[in-house]
């Protein structure tokens, strides 16, 4: 990266799943399957988080790991008024507090943790399913789009750590925006 800014932020959580949760109709109810919250997780260039349902799966090689904005969150429940809500619950996988990621769409940038980097490749905004109305509250679903997060691909390895932590970015962000809906871009409209 030519140009950097760099960002203090925090690793809330860091979700490692190996399975689907939510699949099939609402209705039905979330599968039950184990879901960890770990101190750290291990990413690997080109595949993912170690241990991941996205983890070296073709499909998902450019979008393997999702970060989200625990601020659009907050922002939800206070708009539903509803919550507070579990950030395990969106199936994000680093759940961050301090950044705006919307912009990080179609960049490279990094986080560093615990004296480790780990690089990522902003692929695209991870719009949010249905099942959030069921988790979270009725309405969450479309309080979340425009601010679900974004998927990325890891472009390097290494150790994220839960904690405190710096977000390198290429474009200058605005970490007061963070739980602010981004608008879609108007070549991505229906």
């Amino acid at each position: 990266m030519a140009q950097h800014f760099r960002y203090d932020v925090e690793i809330l959580h860091l979700l490692v799943s190996p399975v689907h949760a939510y699949f099939g109709r609402a209705r039905d109810g979330a599968a039950d399957v184990a879901t960890f919250d770990a101190e750290t997780a291990e990413v690997v260039a080109g595949k993912g988080i170690v241990g991941d349902r996205f983890f070296g799966k073709a499909a998902h090689m450019d979008a393997a790991v999702t970060l989200f904005a625990v601020e659009a969150l907050e922002a939800m429940a206070s708009e539903l008024a509803a919550g507070p809500f579990n950030p395990l619950a969106t199936r994000r996988n680093v759940i961050l507090r301090g950044a705006q990621l919307a912009p990080l769409v179609g960049q490279d940038f990094a986080l560093e943790s615990g004296g480790s980097v780990v690089e990522f490749h902003g692929g695209r905004p991870a719009h949010p399913c249905a099942w959030m109305n069921e988790v979270l509250a009725p309405g969450a679903h479309a309080s979340m789009r425009g601010r679900g997060g974004i998927r990325c691909r890891a472009l390097s390895g290494g150790i994220l750590h839960r904690g405190p932590a710096v977000l390198v970015s290429p474009v200058a962000l605005d970490p007061g925006e963070a739980g602010v809906p981004s608008l879609l871009r108007p070549g991505r409209l229906p």
